[in-house]
């Protein structure tokens, strides 16, 4: 993601616009095939154990339902779940690359982006289409869907760029549906907003923590200081330092917004007034 956003800022600064398109897929690692996976190459068979035989059966109250044989996917929240989707998606880049389209993938999602002069938008446009219908082709051969309802597009590039575009740069067209362009995007977990500013992710993340804080208040008298300063890490200050990577080089008066997060946490857990100074 860092990677990304850091590519998108240098297109900006030699006067170019972006297009970042995020392609969502519909219950991928649910729909990952078994015997595909393994003919990936023979040392995959060593997981042949680990993905066969699986089943399940739901049991409520007193009834029992028949067993469910699991013939596809990869278990979500497991250790090996997110490299195995990586593995089944690994013939994927020899087919974007024959489109010379940057891109991104995860067991999250995938980011395509190519950059552009203002007046050569539309060549961009029909690159990524073509593009994205040979990558809709060859999941289909693997099982795997795309969502178009979830796939976004961006155009990115300096103020005065984004300025002129707003939101009406051109769509995209994936099979029968269109992906018009929105003026903010998130890349997991950080919004990308069409300036590229930041703004609003700064805005989103001050706010949650915000909103945290006063959630603790109600409860602060009920927990000592090790549970508190365990709960502000989970949901406050772990949420700022996040991806904080990105923050580098931007003004002031937008990394003030989350030192203001951070110092309210440092008041909140040292359960000290407003009036203290406090530092972090």
């Amino acid at each position: 993601m860092t990677a990304v956003y850091n590519d998108l800022l240098l297109a900006a600064d030699s006067g170019q616009v972006s297009a970042l398109c995020l392609l969502d897929l519909t219950a991928a690692f649910d729909t990952v095939d078994h015997d595909l996976l393994l003919l990936r190459g023979v040392f995959l068979r060593w997981f042949q154990s680990y993905l066969s035989g699986r089943s399940f059966r739901v049991v409520y109250v007193n009834r029992t339902s028949s067993i469910v044989y699991i013939v596809c996917s990869v278990p979500q929240g497991s250790v090996l779940g997110p490299h195995l989707f990586i593995l089944y998606m690994a013939d994927f880049a020899e087919v974007v690359q024959q489109y010379q389209v940057n891109f991104h993938t995860d067991a999250d999602g995938n980011q395509f982006y190519l950059h552009c002069r203002q007046d050569d938008m539309m060549s961009v446009v029909d690159r990524l289409e073509r593009c994205l219908t040979a990558v809709s082709q060859w999941m289909t051969a693997n099982r795997l869907k795309l969502n178009a309802e979830k796939t976004e597009l961006l155009w990115a590039g300096s103020r005065h760029s984004a300025a002129v575009l707003d939101i009406n740069g051109p769509s995209l067209k994936l099979g029968q549906d269109t992906v018009a362009p929105s003026n903010h995007v998130r890349v997991l977990g950080v919004t990308f907003s069409s300036d590229l500013s930041l703004d609003d992710h700064v805005t989103h993340v001050s706010a949650t923590c915000f909103y945290w804080l006063r959630q603790f208040r109600q409860v602060r008298r009920s927990l000592d200081d090790d549970a508190m300063k365990t709960l502000v890490h989970a949901f406050v200050t772990s949420r700022v330092h996040y991806c904080n990577a990105v923050l580098a080089g931007l003004p002031k008066s937008t990394t003030d917004t989350l030192q203001h997060v951070l110092n309210a946490a440092a008041r909140f857990v040292s359960n000290t007034h407003s009036t203290t100074e406090s530092t972090s």
